[in-house]
Formats: structure tokens, C-alpha cells, sequence
């Protein structure tokens, strides 16, 4: 694949269009935190017919693994509910030109439909697929995936310290978690913890729960402050004696957590190089819009080398960014899911090149740039946490070293 097709294209119109009527104008309410982007994502998944999708999809899946014909994942679906490589289109776009405005919604989208619901789908029985996952994958109820803690941020399994103990037939959980996406309004909450069985505490065995809002002893914070994502709501949760029956615990066994866990690192971090796509072209349509207005000593500036080799760089990212998204399109079609440590090359680069282009941006635009009128500072506080989030740029070059030295 080396460029969208013409039905693609079409897509990207048709979202493109959705997006300048109904999101460019609540920028600054998004911005701000006064407007959660749910009912938003919800009306993107009404608008092109996304949560019908998801259902009949959903409903099909189920069917044929009760009949013992088919598993999720197989017969050319994915776990999150879509058709494997069907239409790349309605997977991928959506998340590029959202991310030119606003990159903070596609966190929300992507974390309750592909990690929240996607752990569902992949470690969840039959019935507990019906509870929960099928309204994370239409969007009628908002998810959260929550595995950082405060002292365990890149060791997230060795330093996880809160605990599932047994008590009867059930469990009781304590802990805290923080930095979560969606935190504050999730309905339904995919939680890590480790089981409390008196061995050595790096040792335990990760479980994996689905807690729901309002439930005793669970307490969801109000969002966070911080420095971009703003359209991204953040928060923290505590566990004080959170009883979880059996039926809450996805897929128990040894080491099952942690391999959930480690697949949705794959989707996570594959997914940020189309996220950085959006703002590399924002940012690029932005600046090379700015460069031929701009004017000093008579002239634009566009026509100072200094600035074209800004512009030249910012192309040849963009370039190979959208050459990642292709290529990870290709391989969906293919069936083939990338490895940790190809997934993490992706996101090391694809996340280094947005920031990088977003600052350069900013630098175009001189003192403009550092005004939020200019809406390049905006993406450029956005694209830092591309380097932070889902696995920091340190995390990712351990696991594409290790990867290249067992070899």
C-alpha cells in the first residue's frame, strides 16, 4: 500500500467534514475540560454507523463461538469487534484527522474500545462478553484500563502493589491507580492487580477484573490537571475492600494477566503512529499555510532556506509515518499482528517525529507559536505525551534491544 484509495478517501472527506462541523467548534470547551468528549464520540459512531457495526459484528462472533465454529480473533475478525482488514478506511482515518484537532478524543475512543473492551473480548467468557463488552464496543457506556500505579509506572508489573485477596468464593481488592484514561467517567473498569497469596510480591500472579462505577469501596477521582490531552479526561481510582465475586475475574490462570496486558501494549503503541500522523499533517498544512503568509524584510518567509528546510523535514516525518500506518495496515490485511518490539519501534519513532515536528512548528510561527490562538502550541503539548504514554521512548528501546539481542 502506498497511498488511500479512492474509497478511502471518501471516508476521510466524510469524517473530515463531521470533525469541521462538530468538533472544531467545541476546540476550546474540549480544550478547557468543560466539555467531556463522550457524547461526541458517540455521535461520530452514530453518524457513519460505527455502533451498528460493532453489534452485528459482536452478535456474529459470539454466535459462532457458542457454536464451537469459531473463536474471537478468528475467521477474519479482530477482538475490538471490526472486520480484520475489511476497511482500513473506517479504522485508521477517523484517528488521523481527529488527531488534527483533537488528539485527546482519540485517547478516550482508543482506550475504552481497544483496551478496555479488547481485554473483554480477548479474556472474557461468553457471558461476561454480553455484561460488558458490547456496550464498550458501541460506545453506549465509556471504559477504562487501569494498570499504571503511582510507584509503578514503567515497571508496571514488578512494582504493582495492588492486591486481589481471596475471600469465599470471590475476591477483595485494595490499591490505587493513577494516570488512567477516562478514569473519571468510566462505567466499566479493566483492573490489574496482583493476587495476595503470601509468596514474594514480584512473583505474584497478575488478575485481571472488571469493576463497574459505583460499586463500594471504589472511589473514581475528578480529572486530573495536566499538561496537553486536555480533550483526554485523566484520573485516579482507589480500592478500599472492593468485594469481586468470580464472575468479575477475566480468564484466570498463570501469567494470563500479564499476556493480556502485553497484547494491548501491541494494539496501544501501533496505534499512536496514526495518531502522530494527524498532527505531523496538521501541523505541516499549518506551518506551510503560515510560511507563504508571513512576511519579513519585504518577503514571505517560505522563501528563507532556513525556513524551507523546516518544511522539508516536517515532510520527509510525515512521509514516513504514513509509510508506518500503511504498513501496518498491510499487515492486518494480512492477518499479522506486529510484535512488542515492532509495535515499539513504531511508537518510538512515529512519537519522537510528531514532537519534534509540532516544536518546529512552534518555532516557525516565532512568538504566534507560543500563542494558543495559533494552535500549534496546542499540538505541540498534545504530542509530547505520544512519547510519555503507553510505554515512554526509554521503555520502547529496551524492548527493541531485546528483541534484537535474542535473536
Amino acid at each position: 500500500m502506498i497511498e488511500w484509495s479512492d474509497e478511502d478517501l471518501m471516508i476521510r472527506d466524510a469524517v473530515r467534514g463531521w470533525i469541521e462541523a462538530e468538533v472544531r467548534p467545541q476546540s476550546e470547551r474540549l480544550e478547557s475540560g468543560e466539555l467531556p468528549p463522550y457524547d461526541l464520540i458517540r455521535s461520530l459512531y452514530k453518524t457513519f454507523g460505527m455502533d451498528e457495526l460493532a453489534r452485528s459484528s459482536f452478535q456474529s462472533r459470539l454466535e459462532r463461538e457458542e457454536a464451537g465454529t469459531g473463536a474471537g480473533g478468528q475467521d477474519g475478525e479482530d477482538e475490538d469487534g471490526g472486520a480484520r482488514g475489511g476497511n482500513a478506511a473506517m479504522s485508521m482515518l477517523p484517528v488521523i484527522e481527529l488527531c488534527k484537532v483533537a488528539p485527546g478524543m482519540v485517547s478516550a475512543m482508543g482506550v475504552s474500545l481497544g483496551l478496555a473492551a479488547g481485554t473483554i473480548t480477548k479474556r472474557g467468557n461468553a457471558e461476561q462478553k454480553r455484561r460488558w463488552a458490547l456496550d464498550l464496543l458501541t460506545f453506549d457506556k465509556i471504559g477504562a484500563w487501569a494498570i499504571t500505579e503511582p510507584n509503578s509506572g514503567s515497571d508496571a508489573f514488578g512494582g504493582m502493589q495492588a492486591t486481589a485477596r481471596r475471600s469465599g468464593d470471590g475476591y477483595v481488592l485494595n490499591g490505587s491507580k493513577t494516570f488512567i484514561t477516562n478514569g473519571p467517567y468510566a462505567d466499566t473498569i479493566v483492573f490489574y492487580c496482583k493476587l495476595d497469596d503470601g509468596s514474594q510480591p514480584r512473583d505474584r500472579e497478575i488478575l485481571t477484573f472488571v469493576l463497574d462505577r459505583g460499586m463500594p469501596g471504589l472511589d473514581q477521582s475528578k480529572p486530573l490537571r495536566k499538561m496537553g490531552l486536555h480533550s483526554s479526561p485523566t484520573g485516579e481510582l482507589f480500592l478500599n475492600d472492593v468485594q469481586a465475586g468470580p464472575d468479575r475475574l477475566l480468564s484466570s490462570g498463570s501469567g494470563s494477566g500479564k499476556e493480556s496486558a502485553k497484547q494491548n501494549f501491541v494494539t496501544e503503541r501501533a496505534g499512536v503512529a496514526a495518531m502522530s500522523l494527524g498532527v505531523i499533517e496538521e501541523c505541516l498544512a499549518l506551518s506551510v499555510d503560515y510560511a507563504k503568509k508571513r512576511e519579513l524584510w519585504g518577503q514571505r518567509i517560505g522563501d528563507f532556506q532556513l525556513i524551507q528546510l523546516k518544511l522539508a523535514k516536517m515532510e520527509v516525518a510525515r512521509l514516513n509515518v504514513q509509510n508506518l500506518v500503511f504498513r501496518h495496515i498491510e499487515m492486518q490485511r494480512a492477518g499479522r499482528t506486529p510484535t512488542l518490539a515492532e509495535a515499539s519501534a513504531m511508537k518510538l519513532y512515529a512519537a519522537q517525529a510528531a514532537s519534534e515536528v509540532a516544536m518546529e512548528a512552534v518555532q516557525l510561527f516565532g512568538g504566534n507559536g507560543y500563542m494558543s490562538e495559533y494552535r500549534v502550541e496546542q499540538l505541540a503539548r498534545d504530542a509530547k505525551s505520544f512519547q510519555i504514554y503507553a510505554g515512554t521512548d526509554e521503555i520502547q528501546v529496551t524492548h527493541i534491544a531485546r528483541d534484537l539481542l535474542a535473536r
